[in-house]
């Protein structure tokens, strides 16, 4: 049974994942990865090492921000520089862990016939190691990248990618994101279903102003809004 959106016109026949933040908690491994740049270096502190990232300057997951952070503390040269981005990138890394319910949510979905797909900006390789570590890469079809797509979001290049491939219309596709400027008003745009993850929105600027058609306080909440609960 095709299961039906009541925020849509059509039925739901494809459903589009953001990665992080939507599938696992990527922003506390991240803290802890900065935690194991600061240990090792031995100076510094792990929130200010984070905050680096959110700049805007080099990119969230740029290994600049690393440069420009171990520079500031007065302790940056090649050797040290290098083995930071290790520590970092095995650290990120190995604190990943889906949320609650995830597998099984994911599992319900393909069982009902749903399509499913990654649209995230991560890197193709970082987002296949991440999928892969998490134990979540077999549920997905397809995991389109901006390497793959060739824009961000929410430029709707990789939704597009998906919906030809797949052979799906926007009216069709829901997009699930924990980003509302990015996700949710991408989504939109094309005419898509929106689910905003609020259980991943680790921002403190985006409350209360999502505009989805649903709110997730866990992800296992799709299957209610798609009418798949038993």
């Amino acid at each position: 049974m095709i299961p039906h959106c009541h925020a849509a016109s059509n039925p739901i026949t494809t459903v589009i994942c953001d990665m992080d933040n939507t599938l696992f908690d990527f922003v506390t491994a991240k803290r802890e990865a900065c935690r194991g740049i600061v240990e090792y270096a031995g100076a510094g502190d792990a929130e200010e090492c984070f905050r680096y990232f959110l700049r805007g300057v080099h990119g969230f997951e740029h290994h600049d921000n690393i440069r420009d952070y171990l520079n500031t503390i007065g302790i940056c040269c090649p050797e040290t520089f290098g083995a930071c981005c290790r520590i970092y990138e095995d650290a990120k890394l190995r604190g990943l862990e889906p949320y609650p319910e995830v597998d099984a949510t994911l599992r319900r979905l393909r069982d009902a016939g749903l399509r499913l797909a990654v649209a995230t900006d991560a890197e193709l390789s970082q987002a296949e190691k991440r999928l892969a570590r998490t134990g979540l890469i077999d549920h997905f079809e397809l995991v389109v990248t901006p390497d793959v797509s060739g824009k961000r979001k929410p430029e709707p290049d990789s939704f597009l990618y998906i919906l030809r491939e797949f052979g799906a219309s926007p009216r069709s596709a829901m997009i699930v994101g924990d980003s509302p400027a990015r996700d949710i008003a991408g989504g939109r745009r094309l005419g898509m279903a929106t689910a905003f993850a609020a259980y991943g929105d680790w921002r403190t600027d985006t409350s209360g102003e999502h505009g989805a058609d649903y709110v997730l306080q866990r992800f296992s909440d799709l299957l209610a809004h798609l009418g798949l609960l038993r």
